[in-house]
């Protein structure tokens, strides 16, 4: 009987062996799938080896056989290639939203969509430049909860912090909570930040989403459709650089020729590029004006000329002079 019983999960146990122990390089030969079937207490002939792998491709399976001395049984197409899984795993590696004991685990799962010898070469270290890896754990679930906020129609509630020199967590609003009714989420700066409708503030206003505690969705309805009704996510980051806030303006950039990636870097392929004279060109953007604003305009030299509001002017010129100054 108990052989019988194991008969029924042969089948588990082939694919098994093809999706973990085998790929193109390293196919399994029938006698080792008949040792490994044997190991499991299940009985097998090489003549059924052979319809089994038919069942398999029935299933749904890419089973190939590669005749010859080195050759055997592997899977070909999978659910995702190799060099897709090493992107994945350098993506999940190099963010910094995500802590490092939850990049170990996800970087695991990703490892078990391949063979144990292609996994190998997923277990590897990226480098990325100053890379500082987050402490909240919290954040890669929040990221959830926001996304079925938004899915849901939902306001979320939580509370929001900042760092003392302590390092310890200092709240805002002396501890109160914030009613936000979410509207998408933006990643920035290696940082997400949650875009919605402040119902105290009754403004759309964002937050760093690993600066949120004890974030729960609430049974409010999202509030805000009709300010809000024009809302682009998009637009919404190119306009706030680095996500800082400041006052809205409309502005035009005279730049040299040389700026024309930096430019369209920031602002996106729509950028109009108007030609203005030999060696410059100009565009016109809407754009949060920021100290951050400022300091990148700052960071370009004398090369990109400002044409703006004249609150804005006025105020660029003093941080320059200030800057110049010091």
């Amino acid at each position: 009987m108990a052989k019988k019983s194991n008969q029924k999960v042969k089948l588990l146990v082939l694919a098994r062996q093809l999706l973990k122990k085998g790929d193109e390089d390293h196919p399994i030969s029938t006698p080792a799938l008949i040792q490994a079937l044997e190991r499991e207490g299940i009985p097998a002939e090489r003549k059924s080896i052979y319809t089994d792998m038919e069942t398999l491709r029935d299933f749904g399976l890419d089973v190939q056989l590669r005749k010859g001395k080195a050759g055997g049984w592997f899977i070909g197409a999978r659910e995702f290639e190799l060099p897709e899984l090493k992107l994945l795993v350098d993506a999940v590696q190099s963010s910094r939203f995500i802590s490092r004991k939850k990049s170990q685990a996800l970087i695991g799962k990703l490892e078990g969509l391949t063979s144990e010898h292609q996994a190998r070469q997923l277990r590897r270290q990226v480098y990325v430049d100053r890379r500082v890896k987050t402490e909240n754990e919290s954040v890669y679930y929040a990221i959830d909860k926001l996304h079925t906020a938004i899915a849901g129609g939902r306001a979320v509630s939580f509370r929001y912090f900042d760092y003392n020199v302590a390092k310890e967590k200092v709240f805002r609003r002396e501890g109160k909570r914030y009613t936000v009714s979410p509207y998408g989420l933006i990643w920035s700066d290696e940082n997400y930040y949650l875009v919605g409708w402040d119902h105290g503030e009754l403004e759309l206003r964002h937050y760093r989403v690993d600066k949120t505690a004890e974030l729960i969705i609430t049974g409010l309805p999202r509030e805000g459709d009709e300010s809000c009704k024009s809302f682009d996510l998009a637009e919404y980051g190119r306009k706030h650089f680095h996500m800082f806030s400041g006052r809205e303006a409309k502005v035009r950039l005279r730049c040299e020729n040389r700026f024309v990636n930096v430019m369209l870097d920031r602002f996106g392929q729509e950028a109009m590029l108007i030609p203005d004279g030999p060696g410059h060109f100009t565009l016109t953007v809407e754009a949060v004006v920021s100290p951050q604003f400022y300091g990148w305009l700052f960071g370009l030299g004398e090369q990109v000329e400002l044409t703006a509001p004249d609150w804005a002017v006025e105020e660029y010129r003093e941080r320059l002079h200030k800057a110049l100054e010091g």
